[in-house]
């Protein structure tokens, strides 16, 4: 009783009753009074944001340990701006409570840590963009360089890197195209093997690449990196996207002869897609590489300007008996469905699959790509080619980008593929000049 009037415990005033229960008379439902404060919210979405980044960029550095997890460790260095992009924004909004709560200190920790692994490619990419250009002025002259820059600065990438490239692909070709697809270049033991052809839209005669997929021999169709065949194109090229027969239902060397096959047919039909044969590069990836290499360092390839050689295999042998650690891909079974059983049964056609084998003479120029965590091809084979093909005369280009996994071009414009392709056009165009 105060002042000889009884008053209700929860009323303005006096001791409250359950909490919140009523003020000015008016009750709030339990569910709003149960909900979180906005500090509790800014930490639970600073972690959020911070626990993917942190898991995903991890992959820059940790190998994958099998297929699965392999689009992860390819993928991560090529899509790290985005990390980054993720990363910020978790510190920022980690920042504001961070004395205050302890899920924002953890999760403005695991941020940084995502942050400091996506920068890794941006830290080193001056440093590998600057001796990539070293390379090829040193194995292919810097006047010749200079020259080329002058007559292919309108199309040309101007530098190995667009920062803009990395969140936006460009959307528009620079110029128009013709494509042709699935048209026939042979049927072999009831299989159909296709071409796609992509054609600069103006007259004229062009030089040509041809492009073969990789997919560890058993895989792929001519459609495969369409978008960079779209863009050589654009360039004033003719690009003949090939199609070869598949393991372990063919073996080697079916694969080989169906590549030169193809060149058989481009020469015969040529003129007929305004293509100049004297002036022909192969481009492959992967196993695509290896057969690109395999048909242009035969004793009687037709006339090759040069290969470029994206992370392909070289000698089958020593990959075999020592394979990646981890191999999420499993490099032996892959081998061996390629060429029928292990080299201790069949040495002889191991060492006659390896292009390393070929490299006895000097050889069509060669531009060598490789990825330096690379888990299916490592990138030592790749300076173990290089070195013997140097032995022997041929002018080589070997580029090693250090952070990089195999495949990674199947982002189009990370950082890799972007230097990837800074490189290619420029060894592409000595290659086919006048």
């Amino acid at each position: 009783m105060i002042g000889g009037t009884k008053r209700d415990a929860g009323q303005s005033g006096g001791h409250p009753g359950p909490i919140g229960c009523r003020a000015g008379g008016f009750r709030f439902p339990q569910q709003f009074l149960n909900m979180p404060s906005r500090q509790s919210v800014r930490s639970w979405l600073a972690l959020l944001l911070a626990v993917p980044a942190a898991f995903l960029a991890t992959w820059i550095v940790v190998p994958a340990p099998n297929e699965t997890l392999l689009a992860l460790g390819v993928g991560a260095p090529e899509v790290s701006a985005w990390f980054i992009v993720l990363g910020v924004l978790a510190m920022l909004v980690a920042a504001v409570d961070l004395r205050r709560r302890w899920h924002s200190r953890v999760a403005f920790v695991l941020a940084l840590v995502a942050v400091g692994l996506a920068a890794i490619p941006f830290v080193r990419f001056r440093e590998v963009a600057n001796s990539s250009d070293q390379a090829l002025r040193t194995a292919l002259g810097g006047e010749q360089m200079d020259k080329l820059a002058v007559s292919h600065g309108g199309t040309w990438r101007l530098t190995p890197l667009v920062i803009r490239d990395l969140f936006r692909a460009p959307r528009t070709l620079a110029a128009p195209i013709r494509v042709t697809r699935g048209l026939r270049f042979a049927v072999v033991a009831d299989d159909t093997l296709t071409v796609d052809i992509y054609r600069p839209s103006a007259k004229g005669l062009f030089p040509v690449l041809v492009q073969i997929y990789g997919g560890a021999w058993q895989r792929g169709v001519p459609g495969n990196n369409a978008e960079f065949a779209e863009y050589i194109a654009t360039q004033g090229y003719v690009v003949f996207a090939i199609d070869y027969r598949h393991a372990p239902q063919f073996r080697f060397p079916a694969q080989v002869d169906d590549v030169r096959n193809a060149l058989s047919w481009i020469g015969r039909y040529a003129e007929t897609w305004s293509a100049d044969t004297s002036r022909m590069v192969l481009i492959g990836r992967s196993a695509g590489a290896h057969l690109a290499m395999m048909a242009a360092y035969a004793t009687d390839a037709p006339r090759i300007r040069g290969v470029i050689d994206y992370y392909g295999p070289v000698d089958l042998v020593e990959g075999y008996r020592q394979p990646p650690v981890p191999d999420p891909l499993a490099v032996r079974d892959i081998e061996e469905k390629f060429l029928g059983g292990p080299p201790s049964a069949m040495l002889d056609r191991y060492r006659a699959a390896s292009p390393i084998s070929l490299a006895t003479r000097r050889l069509p120029p060669t531009l060598l790509i490789y990825g330096g965590r690379d888990h299916i091809v490592e990138p030592r084979f790749g300076t173990l080619l290089a070195g013997r093909l140097r032995a022997n005369g041929t002018t080589v280009v070997h580029i090693e980008i250090p952070w990089a996994e195999h495949a990674f071009d199947a982002v189009p414009y990370g950082p890799s593929s972007q230097l990837a392709r800074y490189v290619s056009e420029r060894f592409l165009a000595w290659a086919t000049a006048n």
